[in-house]
């Protein structure tokens, strides 16, 4: 299998530090980009409303990767599922996408809200919610999916 080399395009700044399962909004997220960019890199990103971010768990450490399947968080009253049903960091790749709504673009800085990543990490990608690259038809999902985020995002 070929490997490739990702290098971060920005870093994210936080009032949080762990990385903690639940309680993500209540946090204030910046991402910067690095200084080999543009200052108008972000140029047009204003009107829009929401952006996927994708992130790298760089805490993560290699020999915590799951590659079968578990409980999610651990939680044995949670059906064992493989780490691909499943959005936990401890990934292969350890990566992550969050959907973060724009607060404010200045300059080479974007406030978000709803950004799940902590301070200090490495953000490899940046792209504007389209309506258009959403679901078509419903989304649907087992009920311990829906249990577990019940206060993620309080």
């Amino acid at each position: 299998m070929a490997s490739f080399t990702i290098k971060p395009i920005a870093y994210v700044s936080s009032t949080r530090v762990d990385a903690i399962d639940d309680g993500w909004d209540r946090e204030t997220s910046y991402i910067e980009l690095d200084s080999t960019f543009d200052q108008d890199a972000f140029s047009g990103l204003e009107a829009f409303s929401h952006v996927e971010v994708v992130y790298c768990f760089h805490k993560v450490d290699e020999s915590n990767i799951v590659t079968a399947s578990r409980h999610p968080r651990n939680n044995n009253s949670w059906p064992k599922v493989g780490i691909f049903a499943q959005r936990g960091k401890n990934r292969p790749n350890r990566l992550g996408i969050t959907v973060c709504k724009i607060a404010e673009v200045e300059g080479n800085k974007l406030r978000v809200e709803g950004l799940d990543a902590i301070d200090g990490t490495p953000v490899v990608d940046i792209k504007p919610v389209m309506q258009e690259f959403l679901p078509r038809g419903a989304v649907h999902q087992p009920g311990w999916s829906t249990e577990i985020m019940a206060d993620y995002w309080k």
